[in-house]
């Protein structure tokens, strides 16, 4: 059977793009060698967060019970049965996809993908056997893996990726986390609030190094205070992998020596999963190279998500395959590029920002505005408990556009939608401050800072 369009690859881009390729009218199969949803529903956005929502709920019974007038006599948590709620939730999430797939008429080939020539894939299932699928059209949306730390590679037990983080049998004592972007803190949030000793290491200056600075500086002091080590401008100079423990020796200004853990969680970046077969032109770091319509150097191969490099975002990833499907099915339109994209940071208290940070601005020599309220004068944030944070607007002095938004704060992974909208539609302070913000809501912290900004917040 000839296809329209084969996708390698079933996640957040693979399995979109081939239900928007079927909703268009084609005839189309996706290939995927684990389950459909990839990475992400399987093993990382969609379980990180089931976990999250676990850690969460404990440390508040555990460390603040009192405040919300509980009580416990012996308040306990199972693990196993902690790490089993989150893949229950992938499973039902991928069946879900699955289904999408049946329901959109999507073959879904479960092996491995390979560009085998011209309008040809290949798949190798698990159990060996191999099929050859013909097609006009190929999307190559085979993603990322985690990056090993070169001296100490993963083993599956004292030195694990994010995947293996997901599913540890036993809770470790110690742990140390090298690397502090959003996978890094997350798992370091995730374990200490079920009391694993937990180090970060981090070479650059600040956690979570994308941020706006002042996020990175408060979240750290957040983590500090909940009780994680956070090591920041610190080099690894050894490593040791004993068995039964890991040994990381460090530099830097907070400590100088041999740190010791049952653990080890590399999560310094990652790296892509390309498919066999054919290769398309790669870049210098070892990413698809696409064109403006997300074209491969091989004709009738296209490549979206993180397979064509950063950002590596599920939601752009998704974006992505959209874009690329469409220019290749719908008359006239022509592909979009991603330019401002919200990030997202899901520990306690939350991250979330979009478009420019402040020390992006002064070295582009951008003039603006800064709008910055804290929670606390915020009354829905009271009410639940969650004055901690702040809404950090940017506008642009001359025309007053908003330019960049940095949240800090409970929900600030919902509230960074708004100010998306605002600047993929170039809004002004004025027209985003004249739009009713509900009371009582998180959200007011949005239009208070777009207040602040103009030099006349009410509540602060």
């Amino acid at each position: 059977m000839a296809y329209d369009l084969i996708v390698i690859g079933g996640g957040p881009a693979g399995y979109v793009a081939a239900i928007r390729a079927a909703q268009l009218g084609k005839k189309v199969a996706c290939v995927e060698a684990d389950r459909a949803g990839g990475t992400c529903l399987n093993w990382g956005c969609i379980p990180t967060k089931a976990l999250l929502k676990n850690a969460e709920l404990f440390h508040t019974l555990a460390h603040r019970a009192k405040e919300f007038g509980l009580s416990f006599d012996n308040l306990q948590y199972d693990w196993s049965s902690v790490i089993g709620r989150s893949r229950k939730v992938s499973e039902r999430l991928a069946g879900g996809i699955e289904f999408l797939f049946k329901k959109n008429k999507v073959d879904y080939v479960r092996g491995f993908g390979s560009i085998e020539g011209t309008g040809k894939v290949g798949v190798k299932a698990a159990d060996g056997t191999t099929q050859t699928l013909e097609t006009k059209d190929i999307l190559i949306a085979t993603g990322c893996k985690s990056r090993p730390l070169p001296p100490l590679p993963f083993n599956g037990t004292s030195v694990i990726g994010s995947k293996e983080a997901m599913v540890m049998p036993n809770q470790p004592k110690e742990m140390i986390i090298i690397g502090a972007g959003a996978i890094g803190i997350e798992f370091a949030y995730i374990y200490n609030a079920f009391g694993t000793k937990v180090t970060v290491v981090e070479m650059l200056p600040r956690i979570l190094p994308v941020e706006d600075d002042e996020i990175g500086d408060a979240l750290e002091k957040s983590l500090i205070k909940q009780g994680i080590r956070v090591l920041t401008n610190t080099k690894i100079t050894a490593t040791a992998d004993k068995g039964d423990h890991v040994e990381v020796t460090v530099e830097g200004p907070k400590e100088k020596g041999t740190l010791k853990a049952d653990v080890a969680l590399v999560a310094i970046g990652v790296q892509p999963v390309l498919p066999g077969g054919q290769q398309p032109e790669l870049t210098d770091r070892g990413y698809i190279k696409i064109g403006d319509r997300y074209e491969t150097s091989i004709p009738g191969v296209y490549a979206a998500g993180d397979i064509a490099g950063p950002p590596w975002l599920a939601h752009v990833a998704s974006f992505e395959a959209v874009q690329a499907v469409e220019g290749l099915y719908v008359e006239g339109h022509t592909p979009r590029k991603v330019k401002n994209f919200p990030g997202c940071t899901y520990c306690h208290p939350q991250v979330a920002s979009i478009g420019k940070t402040e020390r992006a601005l002064k070295e582009e020599g951008i003039e603006y505005t800064v709008g910055k309220i804290p929670f606390v004068a915020i009354g829905k944030a009271i009410a639940s408990g969650e004055p901690d944070g702040f809404a950090k607007l940017l506008y642009g002095k001359k025309h007053g556009e908003l330019l960049g938004a940095h949240i800090i704060g409970e929900n600030a992974t919902e509230l960074i939608a708004e100010m998306g909208l605002a600047i993929d539609q170039e809004l002004t302070s004025e027209e985003i401050h004249a739009t009713i913000h509900a009371h009582p809501t998180m959200s007011e912290v949005i239009h208070e800072a777009t207040l602040a900004a103009e030099g006349h917040a009410i509540h602060f």
